[in-house]
């Protein structure tokens, strides 16, 4: 039995890749997800053996050595001891029911079960202000944020290793004991894994947390087209995970600023764009302005104002597909001001040749 095998792994693997790939097989033959599955619960115990040898670097130095040998697992338990009358066992919470008698072996067996349970790390947020100009043809723009990050020291495992010395919290021997009346339990201390030597020391540099605040300079691509309001994903540069859990994400809130003529709704831009009266009547080619430079657009004769005109993928990009929307121009027609005689007498020539009545839609009906 090959436990670099088992977990689908080469032997230079790091300690990550070790833990990356006990996950990867627990959520697909834990016997939780796999209930009566009896070679899915067999072969979850051997990953299981071999993530427990492959991440501790002791017993994965060993094995590379040796391979597989016989060999006994020290594992947690409590055990009943007998009796002691040797002193009152009566007072206090000493004289307990039997739920309260075993309270403390169904916690620390609860405890042992779930407490290097990996959790993914939490997700951060932000903002970042960009330009009109910016949203519409996407820019870099280099971000700080304070995340957790895993301890360098210890590798995110709280512990560093240090000289085996005795372990004080059992004095040596291995186990702890302790009375419920007079009945004594005794069980592997925890805090040496019931060796009575202390090889690993709490790690100084993050407390034992595994994770460290860390201040990150990073860069962020806004694709083109991006809109105000849109959420922008960084995948992995979230709050580390605890335990080997995966960090979570960073996601960033884009806020555009409004541009000083061009209005945006969806992909299409909107643009007025007033016009003399000469051009509305007799039609012109005018120019008019884009984020690409000018374009150039035709205004036929007897436009109105208030007429709306389209010009095709002069809009602002969809950030998923690329694709761009159009320009729609709505012309506004912009009368001057008139002050000479020879001004006003053309325009009572005009009202004369023309005397169409313009309100009389009003007054019909």
């Amino acid at each position: 039995m090959d436990f670099y095998v088992i977990l689908g792994l080469q032997r230079a693997a790091s300690q990550i890749d070790v833990k990356r790939a006990y996950k990867r097989l627990a959520r697909r033959y834990h016997p939780d997800i796999n209930p009566g599955d009896g070679e899915a619960e067999a072969f979850f115990r051997q990953a299981t053996e071999a993530y427990e040898t492959l991440s501790d670097p002791d017993r994965r130095q060993e094995y590379d050595i040796h391979g597989v040998r016989a060999r006994v697992t020290r594992q947690t338990s409590v055990e009943f001891q007998g009796f002691d009358f040797s002193t009152a066992g009566s007072e206090g919470d000493a004289s307990a029911t039997f739920g309260e008698l075993f309270a403390e072996v169904f916690e620390d067996a609860g405890a042992s079960q779930f407490a290097a349970e990996a959790t993914r790390g939490s997700d951060l947020h932000g903002e970042v202000a960009l330009s009109f100009e910016e949203a519409f043809g996407g820019a870099e723009h280099r971000l700080s944020i304070t995340r957790l990050d895993t301890c360098e020291a210890c590798s995110g495992t709280g512990q560093r290793r240090s000289v085996a010395g005795r372990c004080t919290k059992c004095h040596g021997v291995g186990t702890t004991r302790w009375r419920r009346g007079h009945m004594v339990f005794s069980k592997s201390c925890k805090h040496c894994g019931g060796s009575g030597r202390l090889r690993h020391r709490p790690c100084g540099a993050c407390g034992s947390e595994g994770v460290v605040a860390r201040d990150e300079h990073i860069t962020i691509q806004v694709p083109a087209g991006v809109r105000n309001g849109a959420r922008l994903r960084v995948d992995a540069k979230g709050n580390a995970g605890r335990a080997g859990g995966d960090p979570g994400d960073l996601y960033i809130t884009a806020t555009v600023k409004e541009h000083r003529f061009l209005q945006r709704e969806g992909d299409d831009l909107h643009l007025k764009m007033p016009i003399a009266i000469h051009e509305a009547a007799l039609g012109a080619k005018i120019d008019i302005p884009t984020l690409d430079g000018a374009a150039r657009l035709r205004v036929p004769p007897g436009t109105q104002s208030g007429q709306r005109f389209r010009l095709r993928a002069r809009g602002a990009p969809s950030p998923h597909t690329g694709t761009r929307g159009d320009l729609v121009v709505e012309v506004s027609v912009v009368l001057p001001p008139v002050f000479d005689e020879r001004s006003k007498e053309l325009l009572r020539e005009f009202g004369r040749i023309h005397s169409n009545d313009v309100r009389k839609d009003l007054f019909e009906g």
